[in-house]
């Protein structure tokens, strides 16, 4: 293992951000910290061929993809580039390939090495927004069990299994980014710094992964009191409340789109709608246990409300996307990926337990940003018409 190595799996917005502070904004660029894609994808070998452009406010860096980006984790571990760490970033809907991927290096390092190889096994950070951690642990456990029966390994409990998903954490992050553009032309802008909590997992590999990412540069706590779900609801609030309303802030009746700050979406006019959100997560985190009998919606409303304003100027990254998206034509008008993966888990805890209203109030806050997009498309096209 190469201890103190970091591979970014796979390279977006959020995974670049993550490279650019892991690296001190460039400063640190030792490779110890590189991009591995999850499959050798078109866009992850046009990557390897041109190479990342960031733009951090002072200048256009060009990094090129030499030691930098490789295809799949199999290409890194048959260079001998084994990392430490593996911050999985990818969108949410490719997280149970992330799973895949980490089995079969399981299964791998056992082929090669038995039980010797165990400790050889990266820590994998899942931190990808929504809330899923429950669920992906829950298929991590499934997809070993699968290779102990088809023979790939053998029986991991009770000596393994235990060391084995103590490995699996979860990321929750604050650290936003942006790109434009695509293929070889796309720039990325990292986001300032954000906060990550690691919950989930061992303490000791906790600790180990919060001292390795926090001397490289990354703002990242070991949250060993809270569980990983109660930080995914927490979470979920913050980012429904920036991004979800702000989107349906931002969408105008005409169809146009305005680019809103979460100050501009936070203002007095506002508040019932956002205090609604809030009771609504609240009521279904509390009939999951996520939120305790004692706590109140008001005291989960002033803290994250509170949280929120520290950031007045930022413009939430789901806004950006749309933007840019409605400037290059191909907004479609379907519900965005990370806000899939906030709301259907809601709508699924909600109805699991008899929380009709509470689902219903999430369904239609998503059907109310499909139709405002498609009269944003109807508005584009006879906008470039006249």
């Amino acid at each position: 293992m190469d201890f103190g190595s970091v591979a970014i799996m796979a390279p977006g917005a959020l995974g670049v951000s993550f490279f650019y502070h892991l690296t001190q904004q460039l400063q640190n660029n030792d490779g110890k910290v590189f991009f591995v894609g999850l499959d050798n994808s078109r866009s992850i070998n046009a990557l390897m061929k041109s190479g990342f452009q960031i733009s951090d406010g002072k200048a256009v860096h060009q990094l090129p993809p030499d030691e930098l980006i490789f295809p799949t984790l199999d290409a890194v571990w048959d260079m001998g580039k084994r990392p430490e760490i593996i911050l999985a970033c990818p969108n949410p809907d490719q997280l149970l390939q992330v799973v895949s991927t980490v089995v079969a290096l399981i299964e791998r390092i056992w082929a090669q090495e038995g039980s010797e190889g165990v400790p050889k096994i990266p820590i994998v950070v899942l931190t990808s927004n929504g809330i899923y951690f429950q669920r992906v642990r829950q298929m991590f456990v499934e997809k070993l069990e699968e290779s102990i029966l088809l023979g790939r390994l053998p029986d991991l409990w009770p000596d393994h299994m235990p060391y084995v998903v103590g490995h699996l954490l979860r990321g929750v992050t604050m650290q936003t980014g942006i790109r434009h553009g695509s293929g070889a032309a796309t720039i990325y802008h990292p986001g300032p710094s954000g906060h990550s909590a690691l919950v989930g997992g061992g303490e000791a590999v906790r600790q180990r992964c919060c001292e390795l990412l926090t001397q490289r540069g990354g703002w990242f706590d070991n949250s060993a009191v809270a569980s990983p779900t109660r930080l995914e609801f927490e979470k979920a609030i913050v980012n429904l409340m920036g991004n979800l309303l702000g989107l349906l802030y931002a969408f105008q009746d005409d169809g146009s789109f305005k680019r809103l700050t979460i100050g501009e979406i936070l203002v007095p006019e506002h508040e019932g709608d956002v205090r609604e959100l809030v009771q609504r997560v609240f009521e279904v985190g509390r009939a999951v246990r996520v939120f305790t009998p004692q706590e109140k919606d008001e005291d989960v409303f002033n803290h994250i409300y509170t949280r929120a304003q520290s950031v007045r100027l930022h413009v939430p990254s789901s806004l950006q996307a749309i933007e840019i998206q409605i400037n290059e034509g191909c907004l479609q008008a379907k519900f965005p990926p990370t806000e899939t993966w906030l709301i259907d888990p809601l709508i699924r805890y909600a109805r699991s337990s008899g929380l009709v209203e509470a689902a219903e109030y999430f369904e239609g806050l998503r059907d109310k940003l499909i139709a405002k997009m498609e009269k944003s498309i109807l508005y584009s096209v006879g906008k470039a018409q006249r």
